[in-house]
């Protein structure tokens, strides 16, 4: 595994979804025929430099079949900054959740999960948790090396449709895979997106969620947004304590970070507000806020009425205004908590993608009036 995961050396050779190596896995809890492979493609950092990502790609469709099957990305919610918590290496040992990703191969499409910037590559942590840019590309590179995969990996992808699925910050994600795709990837065949429980203005999550049994997440809001912008000042905001709990939590599940973890931001901080610095405030709405972009596909969200860890109104908000600026924007509420939800969920959202891959392939959409600022 761990020499899976080195990092190459970058170099002007390579672009953004280009494969670069693969291994097959066995996913213990799967049906025995699903075919998994751990993937290292090419993406894009928060600043457009090239990154080496990692993935897994999943499919128990034969590989005979005449058309190449739909790619459904799903991109799962937080798993922590570092360590052995990457989706890839979850799934490899049976302890990733599979409602989503079972629910799509049942509907024989191939499926592809990201690990997220930084996670799972050894040395170039920790990962870069709330930044959307990045997460965004990350997605969007591993629908491009899904389609290039190999013969012998008996995976048919190649041109075939493609539909985004998140929820957490996962939804986040897809959201901003959806909002960057006629820039960044405009050759894919995108047809639609479903996010959950999306986070999106991280600012007021994060004021919101700054003490309680939640505050554990800000402080890693801190350390991955850092970490993707480098001009960041993160050893001015914490205190001495805080600088050696941020070197710990770089290498933490998010299930121990949240053990760990209790005390209020402001436990860890010079101040009592760190995300109002100027230099925070311009990534954090700039940079970090859904809405930046406007998909030209159908997108779908949906949250939990009892979410305790993302409001309701922080996807409601971003519903509204997608459907101010004329995007096709569909809404369900579910009478649920936050982790309920993203299994009540599961099949109504399947029944949503599959509608979106049933459309015929379309011209880009004219592009909505721009987004507020």
């Amino acid at each position: 595994m761990t020499d899976f995961y080195a990092p190459p050396l970058m170099d002007s050779h390579y672009h953004p979804g280009q494969l670069i190596r693969t291994q097959a896995i066995t996913a213990p809890n799967l049906a025995d025929q699903a075919r998994a492979w751990r993937i290292m493609y090419v993406s894009c950092d928060s600043r457009g430099e090239l990154i080496p990502a990692t993935g897994t790609v999943i499919s128990a469709t034969s590989a005979n079949v005449a058309q190449p099957t739909p790619i459904v990305v799903y991109c799962p919610s937080f798993h922590g900054l570092g360590g052995i918590c990457a989706p890839s290496q979850q799934l490899a040992t049976g302890d990733e959740p599979l409602d989503q990703i079972q629910a799509a191969l049942d509907r024989e499409w191939t499926v592809a999960v990201p690990d997220g910037e930084n996670l799972g590559i050894t040395g170039l942590g920790p990962h870069t948790f709330l930044a959307a840019r990045a997460a965004g590309h990350v997605a969007l590179d591993l629908a491009r090396a899904t389609q290039t995969l190999p013969e012998n990996t008996g995976i048919r992808a190649g041109r075939a449709p493609i539909v985004l699925w998140g929820y957490g910050d996962g939804g986040r994600a897809a959201v901003w895979a959806a909002e960057l795709t006629p820039e960044y990837a405009p050759e894919i065949d995108l047809r639609g997106v479903a996010a959950g429980a999306v986070v999106s203005d991280p600012g007021a999550l994060v004021s919101l969620r700054g003490r309680g049994p939640w505050s554990a997440l800000a402080l890693a809001g801190l350390i991955g947004l850092s970490r993707a912008y480098h001009h960041l000042p993160l050893r001015h905001v914490l205190t001495q304590d805080g600088r050696i709990v941020a070197r710990q939590a770089e290498n933490l599940s998010a299930a121990t970070l949240l053990e760990q973890y209790r005390q209020p931001l402001e436990h860890w901080c010079e101040r009592p507000d760190p995300w109002n610095d100027a230099i925070w405030r311009f990534v954090l709405t700039r940079e970090s806020r859904s809405g930046a972009g406007n998909p030209v596909v159908p997108v779908h969200l949906y949250h939990g009425t009892h979410d305790q860890v993302v409001p309701v109104e922080s996807g409601s908000g971003l519903f509204t205004e997608y459907r101010r600026r004329g995007i096709e924007v569909s809404w369900r509420e579910y009478d649920a908590n936050h982790f309920r939800t993203a299994i009540d969920s599961t099949s109504a959202v399947a029944d949503e993608l599959t509608g979106f891959l049933r459309r015929p392939q379309s011209a880009p959409a004219p592009t909505p009036p721009s987004p507020r600022r």
